[in-house]
């Protein structure tokens, strides 16, 4: 649960906001399709999915904790 409420940047509240806009405009208009396809949208980032359904077109975040190992050279004559 902690997942699905950290990590938010604008594109996953601006696709949340637009899948919301869509469920209003379906409801509205007593459009079934929107109200479908609005839902859809919204629950791609409530559960931080993309368009693959593994989640494969996110990037992992990366850890900056990692230990930077120092270089030796060796001068070749």
């Amino acid at each position: 649960m902690k997942n699905y409420l950290k990590n938010w940047n604008f594109m996953r509240l601006f696709r949340l906001v637009l899948g919301v806009l869509i469920i209003m405009q379906g409801v509205h208009t007593g459009q079934w399709v929107f109200i479908l396809l609005g839902c859809l949208f919204s629950l791609m980032p409530l559960l931080n999915i993309g368009c693959c359904t593994t989640s494969g077109c996110s990037t992992p975040t990366s850890k900056t904790n990692k230990k930077q190992e120092e270089i030796e050279y060796e001068e070749i004559r």
